[in-house]
């Protein structure tokens, strides 16, 4: 397996600016997330303080982000990371295309969700709640699986999950249509709460009930207390210094995970700075 020097997880102004920085710097790069870069930047109806882009709409500022990431001949892997593993003297991470990647440093630029979880998730999660069908669907073998989806960018988890379940519940949470399985029923209604005793075993929506052995919640990001054991946060943000160093040797964060300003030119010079510190890492070494 390839073995990355720098693995960057966000395509928004912070993760981008960090891989170009790295390009620069000849580094061998792996480049994770949206090949539009990001919806919050895409929607934006039009960005006055980016210096250089005056009155620029943000579907035109996604745009010219990506023609410099092409120029630059950077790719973009369309790919949503699970989970993150320290294993030492690199980091495996878990992808939900069921790939594992190696780095020997991370830079996470994954922005921040304003949605808050379901009542229950995070107290379940481990327990009958997970976020990642590659891993935890042999525990669920032959029984009865709900699946929540966010995207159908994630609809071939549900095709994996649907060969494991002897039945499986989707609740998608999107428009457009949906590929018929013949093990797969499909509600269309709004999670509320997941309910249990010692394991989680229903979910409760706005209309119906669903009784599971194993729930899948198949969002575009994870929660990143469950995406890298140990990291420290300031509450929804990554703790880090002016390095853009976070509390774990090798792990550097930038953009509005750091916290505010939410603002894109903030966001593009953290991810140079640690691209930078990434850069100074590995000469050091360990």
């Amino acid at each position: 397996m390839e073995r990355y020097d720098v693995a960057i997880i966000g395509t928004g102004p912070a993760g981008l600016e960090a891989a170009l920085t790295l390009k620069n710097r000849n580094k061998n790069i792996l480049l994770l997330g949206n090949d539009k870069s990001s919806d919050k930047v895409f929607k934006a109806h039009e960005i006055k303080n980016y210096l250089g882009l005056p009155n620029i709409k943000g579907e035109d500022f996604s745009k010219a982000f990506i023609e410099h990431i092409k120029i630059m001949g950077i790719k973009i892997n369309n790919d949503v990371i699970s989970q993150i593993y320290n294993m030492g003297d690199y980091f495996a991470l878990q992808g939900h295309s069921k790939d594992m990647y190696e780095a020997k440093s991370i830079i996470i630029a994954t922005g921040v969700k304003s949605d808050k979880p379901y009542v229950g998730e995070e107290e379940y999660l481990g327990r009958g709640v997970s976020y990642c069908a590659t891993c935890d669907a042999p525990l669920y073998k032959n029984k009865n699986i709900a699946v929540i989806l966010e995207s159908n960018e994630d609809f071939e988890e549900v095709r994996f999950l649907s060969t494991i379940a002897k039945e499986l519940t989707l609740i998608p949470l999107y428009e457009g249509e949906i590929e018929n399985i013949s093990n797969v029923k499909i509600i269309k209604d709004l999670p509320i709460k997941i309910e249990g005793k010692m394991k989680a075993n229903k979910l409760i929506l706005e209309k119906n009930e669903i009784e599971f052995d194993g729930l899948f919640i198949l969002k575009k990001s994870v929660p990143l207390s469950y995406l890298l054991s140990g990291l420290e946060m300031d509450e929804q943000h990554i703790k880090v210094n002016r390095q853009m160093e976070t509390n774990i040797k090798g792990v550097f964060a930038c953009g509005d995970i750091t916290g505010k300003p939410y603002q894109y030119i903030k966001a593009a010079g953290e991810g140079n700075v640690a691209a930078l510190s990434a850069v100074n890492f590995l000469a050091k070494g360990r």
